[in-house]
């Protein structure tokens, strides 16, 4: 059995106006992954799109920050220490509320996480 072991500094992911997302575990990092486990940094006064994920649950834990999250039509005020699970194929994105950098955990119940995108 062998174990994976990747490092937030040097991780590889998307870089946005909004933020950026380091992949830390997925089938691309890890073909025996059962399971996706990444970072989501969000700049202060930014905020991610509206998307779903249709083939996986996800879970959310801020480590820093301050942000509200949408799910459906619904708005949460989260903060350092809170955590949200969003399931599988409801749209949601967060708002960065505070003066820095909120720092989230992601993991998804998929290796091969599905995302699609909302222009509303």
């Amino acid at each position: 059995m062998a174990a994976t072991i990747t490092d937030a500094e040097t991780a590889n992911g998307p870089e946005f106006d909004w933020g950026a997302i380091r992949w830390l575990c997925s089938s691309e990092i890890d073909t025996d992954a059962e399971m996706t486990f990444g970072m989501v940094f969000i700049n202060p006064g930014e905020a991610n799109p509206r998307h779903m994920h249709p083939n996986c649950e996800e879970i959310i834990y801020l480590l820093s920050g301050r942000c509200d999250h949408q799910l459906g039509d619904e708005w949460h005020a989260l903060e350092a220490g809170m955590m949200l699970r969003i399931p599988r194929g409801v749209k949601h994105c967060a708002r960065n509320t505070g003066w820095e950098a909120v720092r989230m955990i992601i993991v998804y119940s998929d290796p091969d996480r599905e995302t699609v995108f909302y222009e509303d």
